[in-house]
């Protein structure tokens, strides 16, 4: 019979599995199963911090193993790469045939943005955008900066966003351009059919139809979830995901059950499976499904997580890009990582364990060693700042290395957030404000 209630640590295990957890590291990891780990995901959110490595390829780390990172390159920065990039989440990579779910997306930016709150940003680069169009049509794909000239870069707080840059992005954001790879981690803008299959967008699915099918994916990403989970996951509106959760339940997609301790109502996937026992060992990235959506995290894990780059260095309680320490099916503990690739060392910033929990140091050590083995880092360096510093150290067989203050001192990057908002504002944290 199906589940009807569910503990708190089956929902963990039902959580994690359904992510792709609970399977031992591979030595080597095919294609195949990259995009197979792709495809369970949905997506891979886009972050253009490079402290450790970039936080699209680090899901995959921490469900495949030390996969091969030119592989998914090749899957999503090139321009018939089998993902492509769209606002899914955040900015994120998606299969290429998902974009028809999102057309009803473009159109619904394209209505927010001749709102009265940025229409004179969108009147602003009207001749621009149709300069923009004749440019792509006769020379091809191209990043903004092939186009971008110092004198007409408008200086911001956090970043310059020229005319042409917010041109491109209102282009990108409506579904006028698309996505054809990156070139230096710089997006490549071109025209639909330049890319895409003819009138590719125009097969795009009736807004509620597509929803629906969003709302399934998210739910079966998730195993299990409540309402505002399942919104969060490719930033749905609450009312229409409450609409196609209902049609869902119906059809027998999905499962009502009562999680303990979870005061709102939750539904499970009815592919989702409950594990007995779940063993798993991952540092996590910021902007993993894992912990992307903070009031999940702290319903879940009972983990407190902020992303602390933008704070100032002398106010940052854990660190610079703290990464959160998975062990079985807790969030046991957070690194600070660095990745000192011109001295060949991992740099174990921080190292910190959980209040209520229990880090085990072996454990972690052997994460961390995957971890350098991976960026293709010889050494590990630990400092002794935080709490399980010194057990972490002692695991690996190193020294503790003194904490050095201006080390914290990271200059922040851009997120890769709304262009019309400053990047400082956390994405993960916002409502969802379009359609």
């Amino acid at each position: 019979m199906p589940r009807t209630t569910l503990s708190a640590a089956e929902a963990r295990r039902v959580a994690l599995a359904a992510q792709g957890f609970g399977r031992p590291p591979l030595d080597t990891v095919p294609t195949r199963g990259i995009s197979a780990g792709i495809g369970r995901l949905g997506l891979l959110q886009i972050d253009s911090v490079n402290v450790f490595e970039r936080s699209h390829y680090l899901p995959l780390f921490a469900r495949l193993g030390a996969y091969d990172r030119q592989a998914l390159d090749r899957l999503t920065l090139t321009k018939r790469g089998s993902h492509l990039e769209y606002w899914a989440h955040e900015a994120a990579f998606i299969p290429r045939d998902d974009l028809r779910l999102f057309r009803w997306k473009m159109d619904a930016f394209r209505v927010r943005d001749a709102g009265p709150t940025r229409i004179d940003g969108v009147t602003r680069t009207e001749a621009v955008r149709r300069e923009l169009h004749a440019l792509l049509a006769s020379e091809g794909p191209m990043p903004a900066s092939a186009v971008e000239h110092e004198s007409n870069v408008r200086r911001g707080p956090w970043w310059g966003w020229s005319d042409v840059k917010l041109g491109l992005e209102q282009m990108f954001r409506w579904g006028e351009a698309v996505s054809a790879g990156r070139s230096g981690f710089e997006r490549v803008y071109a025209l639909p059919d330049q890319v895409l299959p003819a009138g590719f967008l125009d097969t795009a699915p009736a807004r509620p139809d597509a929803i629906r099918e969003l709302v399934a994916r998210a739910s079966r990403a998730l195993g299990v979830g409540t309402r505002a989970d399942i919104a969060d996951y490719y930033r749905l509106r609450s009312d229409d995901t409450g609409t196609a959760i209902a049609e869902l339940q119906d059809a027998g997609v999905l499962l009502p059950v009562q999680v303990e301790g979870w005061r709102e109502r939750a539904w499970m996937h009815a592919e989702a499976r409950v594990p007995r026992a779940l063993t798993t060992d991952a540092v996590v990235s910021p902007f993993d499904p894992v912990v992307w959506f903070r009031r999940r995290a702290e319903r879940m894990y009972g983990f407190h997580y902020r992303i602390e780059i933008y704070t100032p260095a002398p106010k940052r309680v854990f660190g610079y890009y703290v990464l959160p320490v998975l062990q079985d099916d807790a969030l046991v503990g957070r690194v600070d990582l660095k990745s000192d690739r011109q001295r060949g060392v991992l740099r174990v910033r921080t190292a910190w364990e959980e209040p209520d929990a229990t880090l085990d140091p072996e454990r972690l050590a052997a994460t961390i060693r995957r971890a350098a083995a991976w960026q293709g880092l010889d050494d590990i360096e630990v400092t002794d700042r935080g709490t399980a510093a010194a057990r972490l150290a002692g695991a690996l067989g190193v020294p503790l290395a003194p904490h050095v203050e201006a080390d914290d001192a990271d200059a922040p990057e851009p997120a890769e957030g709304d262009p019309l908002e400053p990047a400082g504002l956390a994405a993960q944290d916002a409502a969802q404000d379009v359609g």
